[in-house]
C-alpha cells in the first residue's frame, strides 16, 4: 500500500496530501517509493529481469522502454522511446526502464469496473543510492513525478517488491 492508496481509502483530498508531502520535505523533488528489499550486488539488468517477472504475479503488464536516437539510412536522427521527442525533453524527463499498466478494480461505489493504472519502474543496480548520477536521476525523478501527479505509479527499483 502506498500513501496515495491510503489517502484515497480515507478520502483525503489530493491538495491535503500534497501539503503533507511539502511539510514533510517530500515536495516532489524526491516524492517516490523505493524498493523494500534491495538486492545488494545485483546488476541493473538482473534487477530489471526480476521486476519484469514479478509483474506477472501482480496483474501488471510491463514493457522494456528503450530510449535513444539513431541515424536513418540518409543520416537523419530518429528518436525513439517515451519522453524523447527532442534532446531537450530527454534531458529534462528521462522515462523509466519498464513501462506498463496494472489492473485496478474500482470498488462498487465506482460502478465496479476495472481500470488500468500507468506503471513505471526505473531499475537500478542492487546497491544503488540516490546521487550516483544526480543529473540523470533528477530527470528520471521528474518523469516519475509527472506519472505520480496523474495518478500513476512510479518507483526506483533495486530489487523485487515495488509492484
Amino acid at each position: 500500500m502506498t500513501l496515495d492508496d491510503w489517502a484515497r481509502d480515507w478520502r483525503i483530498a489530493p491538495e491535503a496530501l500534497a501539503d503533507l508531502r511539502t511539510r514533510l520535505g517530500h515536495d516532489g523533488k524526491y516524492a517516490t517509493q523505493h524498493v523494500k528489499r534491495p538486492e545488494e550486488g545485483a546488476s541493473e539488468g538482473h534487477v530489471q529481469t526480476k521486476v519484469h517477472c514479478e509483474a506477472g504475479f501482480k496483474d501488471t503488464l510491463l514493457f522494456r522502454n528503450n530510449v535513444g536516437v539513431l541515424l536513418d539510412i540518409e543520416g537523419r536522427p530518429v528518436r525513439f522511446g517515451l519522453a524523447n521527442e527532442t534532446a531537450a525533453e530527454n534531458k529534462a524527463l528521462k522515462s523509466s526502464d519498464l513501462i506498463g499498466i496494472r489492473k485496478v478494480f474500482i470498488e462498487p461505489y465506482m460502478i465496479g469496473r476495472t481500470f488500468g493504472q500507468f506503471v513505471a519502474r526505473e531499475c537500478k543496480h542492487g546497491a544503488w543510492k540516490w546521487g550516483e548520477d544526480i543529473e540523470r536521476e533528477t530527470a528520471q525523478q521528474a518523469f516519475g513525478n509527472l506519472i505520480l501527479s496523474y495518478g500513476g505509479d512510479f518507483a526506483f527499483a533495486t530489487g523485487v517488491g515495488t509492484l
